[in-house]
């Protein structure tokens, strides 16, 4: 079949989705240059149009569409008056070069933001440029560096990583030029040690920390780890990926933390994914404040006006313009609607949500969890190796809840847990949908010893059956080609 036949097969000659009035200036000819002897653009009606990519929308899961329990993730119901507030002229029909006398408001905003961050996390100053999570962290350790150098420790160039912790960090510590070097834990889940100790040295700049990290455990040695940490002329960066665990309850900065970023568009409401956007706003203590991104929003020495404000040893720019600001209209409005008993009820219930889940599948006995023997926090690391039907792996469980309208998991992360289930139900979840999502790994772990061939081949019943991933990985197609340009 050829190209233009599959992709436009609903074309015909002579319909249109819009009639276009007269030009009431007088036309141009299109330069030759951007003439084409071929052009095959789609001629389709306007219900045609809208009918197909109502379709594909349908086909498309959401997290207004159903449980997304992606571990480290939190996929949580987004209210919709975010969406509301974030979509008003004032915000959305403004321009980031605009003279700031014209642009008060939204300035205002992201000095208020600033400042109730900072207070959540218990930082003196925060730049909300960072456009994500992994940028931030970036960001983070680029802080970090400038700080040693400042003091002429030119020598240091390792950043310790635990084995619980993201796995961006890491791959931030690399982009920025320096050398991880892993941590294990113990056998509680928390950063082991002796193990640091071990590791620590003039050399090393800082530890990056997950907190909590990515068994969905609080980390108990925090204070001491820091400590050490600071003992050997280091700093410690917090990955506050998983802030929706603690916020209102214990403040990152109390216990240690020089640095640290936060997931706006995970933690204050708006569920990412899907290629973005993003927030990943980075608050430091007040010894790194000078070092932070610029410009951030400042009041002006009379009080009665917002400016921008360049930090004085500045690690320069992070962003285009001052970051996302769409993202941050719906985390203020969040945080404010919320306050701040509001935030600590956000963590607690979501805390109970998983350790619910947690409880529940250790009761039912098919999913062993490796660390069961603590309270979770956000989310808990389960295993998909049930016992009695070998042959049937993690992989094969997330794709036969796909069959049951539930979208899996994040699978096989961490990496310290084989075949790995880590599971995060948030805090806007009910109990009747946690109930009804275990009573399916339930259903579940029974097929896969009775019908081990139905996971195999599972999903079944989406529109789009078991894809081969790892080729997909290695040999990706970006765009469709015409069938003259495919190969094998």
């Amino acid at each position: 079949m050829k190209y233009d036949d599959y992709i436009y097969d609903l074309s015909r000659p002579g319909r249109t989705g819009v009639d276009l009035p007269a030009p009431d200036v007088p036309e141009t000819p299109i330069p030759a240059e951007f003439l084409r002897d071929e052009l095959p653009l789609p001629e389709l009606s306007l219900p045609q149009v809208a009918r197909h990519y109502l379709r594909l929308s349908q086909k498309n899961y959401a997290v207004d569409k159903g449980f997304y329990p992606l571990g480290s993730c939190t996929m949580k119901y987004n209210p919709k008056v975010n969406e509301w507030t974030a979509r008003l002229p004032g915000f959305a029909a403004i321009h980031p070069l605009q003279d700031p006398a014209t642009v008060q408001g939204a300035m205002g905003l992201m000095h208020d933001l600033q400042q109730m961050i900072a207070e959540i996390a218990g930082f003196d100053a925060v730049s909300l440029q960072p456009a994500a999570g992994a940028h931030g962290e970036f960001t983070g350790v680029l802080i970090m560096r400038a700080a040693q150098l400042a003091r002429g420790e030119t020598q240091r160039h390792k950043i310790l990583v635990p084995d619980s912790a993201h796995g961006t960090n890491p791959a931030s510590t690399a982009m920025a030029g320096f050398t991880a070097v892993q941590i294990p834990s113990d056998a509680d889940g928390n950063v082991d040690i002796e193990a640091l100790k071990g590791a620590l040295d003039d050399e090393v700049i800082g530890i990056m920390i997950t907190n909590p990290n990515t068994l969905g455990l609080f980390e108990s040695h925090l204070v001491e780890v820091a400590r050490l940490v600071h003992e050997a002329g280091g700093l410690v960066y917090g990955d506050g990926a998983n802030l929706n665990a603690i916020m209102g309850i214990v403040r990152p900065g109390d216990l240690g933390i020089d640095v640290m970023h936060f997931n706006l568009h995970k933690t204050f409401s708006t569920p990412h994914g899907g290629g973005g956007p993003g927030s990943g706003p980075v608050g430091v203590t007040a010894e790194l404040a000078e070092f932070l991104p610029g410009p951030v929003v400042a009041l002006s020495d009379e009080g009665d006006e917002y400016i921008w404000k360049q930090p004085a040893q500045s690690i320069g720019r992070m962003k285009s313009f001052h970051g996302n600001f769409g993202v941050m209209v719906k985390a203020y409005t969040y945080i404010k609607m919320h306050g701040a008993d509001g935030l600590r009820q956000v963590s607690e219930m979501a805390v109970l949500n998983a350790n619910y889940m947690q409880a529940r599948i250790l009761q039912m006995g098919d999913y062993p969890i490796p660390y069961g023997h603590r309270h979770c926090m956000h989310e808990t690391v389960a295993q998909g190796k049930l016992a009695g039907a070998d042959d049937v792996h993690t992989l094969d469980i997330a794709k036969r809840l796909i069959d049951y309208d539930y979208h899996p998991p994040t699978i096989y992360f961490p990496l310290i847990v084989h075949e790995a289930l880590m599971i995060e139900p948030t805090e806007t979840e009910d109990k009747e949908t946690l109930d009804g999502f275990l009573e399916t790994l339930d259903r579940i772990a029974d097929e896969a010893r009775t019908h081990p061939d139905l996971l195999h081949e599972a999903p079944v019943n989406a529109p789009t059956r078991r894809l081969d991933e790892v080729r997909a990985a290695r040999n990706p197609i970006l765009v469709r080609l015409p069938s003259t340009m495919v190969t094998s």
